[in-house]
């Protein structure tokens, strides 16, 4: 697997070639051309193209982290919502872009304690917000759900697990692994965490 930096001019700062020795540089016009799918693309959030760049390559199999001078809540949405797996300070030490990739590079997400439990909490406010709604209107992208997809949707959202789900569900976690399947599918997301994204709509950043 390759690490490739994508700045403007394409340069590598010193910590990033420490935390990386291998590490590549490139610019946003050039990545696509030589980076290949399983390779680790970080991209600076300066680069004015990255929600574009961003999409395109996900879309080629490439896992993507973005770096930001000044991290915000609403830019990590974003980022996560167009497909990358991690968003960082731009000037993160060395131990934690290694921690990065070794989480990313594992399936798994980084955004920060901080911004994560914000993103959970507001999650669940949002839904069971609609849950208590008594006029009957549901989410635009649970109608493209069957009844027990919505169920498992929800209570995925919520935190539980599939053991957890297919408990409250009484039904097997091989069946709550298919609703899954369909669910991510329909929805058009890859993860539990873009689940979340999804169904509680937050197209502004959390509040405190």
């Amino acid at each position: 697997m390759a690490h490739w930096f994508v700045t403007m001019d394409g340069s590598l700062k010193a910590r990033w070639q420490k935390a990386f020795p291998e590490a590549q540089p490139s610019t946003p016009d050039s990545v696509d051309q030589h980076a290949r799918s399983g390779d680790l693309v970080w991209i600076a959030s300066s680069v004015a193209s990255w929600p574009q760049l961003t999409q395109r390559l996900v879309s080629m199999g490439l896992t993507v982290v973005i770096l930001s001078y000044a991290p915000n809540d609403k830019e990590a949405l974003k980022s996560l919502d167009l497909g990358a797996r991690g968003y960082v300070h731009t000037l993160a030490s060395v131990n934690i872009l290694k921690q990065v990739a070794l989480v990313v590079t594992n399936q798994g997400v980084w955004v920060g304690q901080e911004l994560l439990a914000k993103v959970i909490g507001g999650t669940f406010k949002a839904l069971t917000q609609r849950a208590e709604d008594t006029s009957g209107v549901s989410s635009e992208h649970l109608t493209l759900l069957t009844e027990r997809e919505r169920g498992v949707a929800l209570a995925v959202a919520r935190g539980a697990t599939n053991k957890e789900v297919a408990r409250q569900l009484e039904i097997t976690e091989r069946t709550v692994k298919a609703h899954l399947s369909a669910i991510f599918r329909k929805l058009a997301v890859r993860d539990r965490l873009q689940l979340m994204l999804k169904l509680s709509s937050m197209k502004e950043p959390v509040s405190q």
